[in-house]
C-alpha cells in the first residue's frame, strides 16, 4: 500500500490553503498575539508622575513606555505641556495620554 493511503495521508495530500484562509489565520495570530493593559499601582502611577513633572521643571529628558496592544513602545523627549483636563502631555511636540503611559524613567545627566 502506498504511503498516501496511509494514516492522514490521503488528507495530507489533498489539502490546500485558500487566501481567505490564510489571512483569517493571520488576523486570528494578532488578536491572540494582543497585550493586555497592565494594572498599575500606586506607587508605580506616583513615580510616572514625578518623572513627568521632573522633565516638565528641570527641561530635561525622560523616557515614557507606552502601552500599545501589538508592541512595546518608548517615547523619549522633554515634556513641555501637561493638560490635566484631556489628561495628555506634550512631548516634543505629540500629545500623549496619560492612561496610556505604563513607565518612566528619568536620564539624569
Amino acid at each position: 500500500m502506498s504511503k498516501k493511503l496511509q494514516g492522514n495521508g490521503l488528507w495530507e495530500s489533498s489539502r490546500m490553503m485558500l487566501p481567505e484562509h490564510k489571512e483569517a489565520i493571520l488576523a486570528w495570530r494578532r488578536r491572540s498575539e494582543r497585550r493586555s493593559r497592565p494594572e498599575l499601582d500606586v506607587y508605580e502611577r506616583e513615580r510616572i508622575d514625578a518623572a513627568i513633572a521632573w522633565s516638565l521643571r528641570t527641561r530635561k529628558p525622560v523616557r515614557l513606555q507606552m502601552y500599545d496592544p501589538q508592541e512595546e513602545c518608548v517615547v523619549e523627549g522633554i515634556v513641555e505641556r501637561v493638560d490635566p483636563l484631556q489628561k495628555r502631555i506634550r512631548v516634543d511636540g505629540e500629545w500623549f495620554t496619560v492612561v496610556d503611559i505604563i513607565g518612566a524613567d528619568v536620564s539624569e545627566e
